[in-house]
């Protein structure tokens, strides 16, 4: 047993939480460093379903791209990946994750987005990084995490492992967001608003990028994030996103 998986077995103990998907107790040391029960996790699948070779979401009937990128919607990011689904099962981990501060959940989405790197051809790319969406001002004084950041220092954990997983790459942090309204519950148009000239690149962005963030409804915080990065630099902008919405 390793010592991440022997002090989550511990915490889990003293202080039970249960897997977020069942309720479940989690008794084995692998459950309790992701924070699922080993049914639940096994049930958490990529779906087989083809995808928008744009923008990443499943397709319904359409061939290659989905409708809204087929009519010319715009992005600025290069090429996107969606994973789970926000709905049923899916939407309790995240849930959990995000406002539970269920922060072993963190370890299964971690590797999720590691191993969505498989979707994009990465030999020949130009030293690749992960580079997280920046939280709104203020959220870290108000909420004492960001969900987001928490990925970030775990992707950096599993690249700096004498062993790392397969594929791993570093972290880049050169994003900043500057105060604007939350972006729940506008549609598209307002969402690409609230941003405009809100999300600045601090430094000279790498020449290609793996942005992600955990949830996508429109699209519109990652392009945000995908036009400021080439002005910063960046030649490519590939976007992967744990849950769509």
């Amino acid at each position: 047993m390793d010592y991440q998986n022997f002090f989550s077995f511990i915490r889990e103990w003293v202080f039970p939480s249960g897997c977020p998907v069942c309720g479940k107790l989690l008794l084995k040391a692998r459950e309790a460093r992701y924070g699922l029960c080993g049914d639940c996790k096994a049930a958490l699948f990529w779906g087989d379903e083809s995808r928008c070779s744009l923008c990443g979401r499943p397709l319904i009937s359409e061939k290659e791209r989905c409708l809204p990128c087929r009519e010319g919607e715009v992005h600025y990011f290069d090429r996107a990946f969606t994973v789970f689904p926000y709905t049923g099962k899916y939407q309790k981990v995240l849930r959990a994750y995000k406002f539970g501060k269920f922060r072993s959940l963190g370890n299964f989405l971690a590797e999720q987005l590691t191993e969505s790197l498989s979707y994009f051809p990465l030999e020949g790319m130009k030293a690749p990084c992960w580079v997280p969406v920046p939280p709104r001002p203020g959220k870290l004084r108000s909420y004492g995490w960001d969900q987001v950041e928490y990925l970030a220092r775990l992707l950096e954990k599993q690249y700096r492992k004498p062993n790392p997983l397969p594929v791993g790459l570093p972290v880049y942090r050169c994003l900043k967001r500057l105060p604007s309204q939350t972006q729940k519950g506008l549609n598209r148009e307002n969402r690409i608003t609230n941003l405009r000239g809100r999300i600045r690149c601090t430094k000279k962005a790498p020449p290609e990028v793996f942005l992600f963030d955990d949830v996508i409804t429109t699209g519109a915080t990652l392009d945000a994030c995908a036009a400021v990065l080439k002005e910063g630099g960046a030649e490519k902008v590939y976007g992967i996103c744990l849950f769509y919405d």
